[in-house]
């Protein structure tokens, strides 16, 4: 459980210390690393409720130094398999990663997902509409809720506003954020560019709670440009699409935010921002009485 990883992150903390010094001294044979698998997320423990969301040991992880320290947010199976494979055959590292146990959506051939594990992050052009030019917003995410909510929006701009180009990038390795010169795995800053472009509007949407990526942007070009949506403590027993909507991270809050940073075509999004805000009072009214989330949402799936 994530929230109760909670409970032994001294545990985990002492260990990567014991890690860091470890490697200093030649004679120490290498040992196997420390891989951490955080299932039942705060995102899908709407069953159990508020006492079993936390995404803390996240923020543990990240203070750790970088010869030690990975964290790792598979979007799909298929890439949580590529990672593992990665993490079982590493020595000397705590890796910690974190995705829910219950059934998803699948992002990825297994061969995609392996190079998206050997990046760490990629742009992902088939949920893209930007067709490889300069997008007016990007959206990118982190952690499996967040990219499903994430690829949710990227669609319904697609069908309601294709005006709006938008990009789509996921980030699996979380270190991959850092710069190059903080974290072995920080990606260099045409790399970071590629991706993100250099000054235009991001709507993150993350796993964790939202000050975690804000702290891995300090360095990066134009970082007040990056708008974090994530975990913000609220939560209680609800429905799944509920909890993504109590801490604004729904695809529908995701399109907002991205119609309202889109400065090209601000004329044309007060009627589709209302559209949102309706659909979110529809959420709320069919929620309280159906016990469960609305069809549109419970059983969305990409289409082209």
């Amino acid at each position: 459980y994530e929230a109760f990883a909670m409970i032994s992150a001294s545990m985990t903390v002492q260990h990567a210390k014991w890690l860091q010094e470890a490697i200093k001294l030649p004679w120490r044979d290498q040992i196997a690393s420390l891989n951490i698998l955080l299932t039942s997320t705060c995102w899908r423990n709407d069953h159990n409720g508020f006492s079993h969301q936390g995404p803390g040991l996240i923020d543990t992880v990240l203070s750790k130094k970088g010869t030690v320290a990975r964290i790792y947010l598979p979007p799909d199976a298929n890439s949580l398999l590529a990672v593992a494979e990665r993490c079982f055959q590493s020595r000397n590292f705590v890796n910690l990663i974190v995705i829910d146990k219950q059934p998803q959506l699948q992002w990825l051939n297994m061969q995609e997902a392996v190079d998206h594990s050997t990046r760490g992050l990629s742009t992902w052009n088939w949920a893209s509409n930007d067709e490889k030019m300069e997008p007016d917003v990007v959206l990118a995410c982190a952690g499996d809720i967040a990219t499903q909510e994430t690829v949710a929006a990227a669609w319904w701009l697609r069908h309601h506003m294709p005006e709006l180009k938008v990009r789509v990038v996921n980030v699996m390795d979380l270190m991959t954020l850092y710069p190059a010169e903080i974290h072995p795995h920080g990606v260099d800053e045409a790399t970071f560019i590629e991706n993100f472009t250099e000054d235009k509007p991001v709507v993150f949407a993350f796993h964790g709670y939202p000050r975690a990526i804000h702290q891995l942007m300090h360095g990066r070009p134009n970082a007040h440009r990056f708008h974090v949506r994530g975990f913000n403590e609220e939560g209680t027993t609800t429905t799944p699409f509920d909890m993504v909507v109590l801490n604004e991270m729904s695809r529908y809050h995701l399109c907002i935010e991205a119609m309202r940073q889109a400065t090209r075509v601000r004329g044309l999004t007060p009627p589709f921002i209302a559209e949102c805000q309706d659909l979110l009072v529809k959420h709320k009214t069919y929620i309280r009485e159906n016990l469960e989330d609305m069809p549109e949402v419970r059983d969305w799936v990409w289409t082209d």
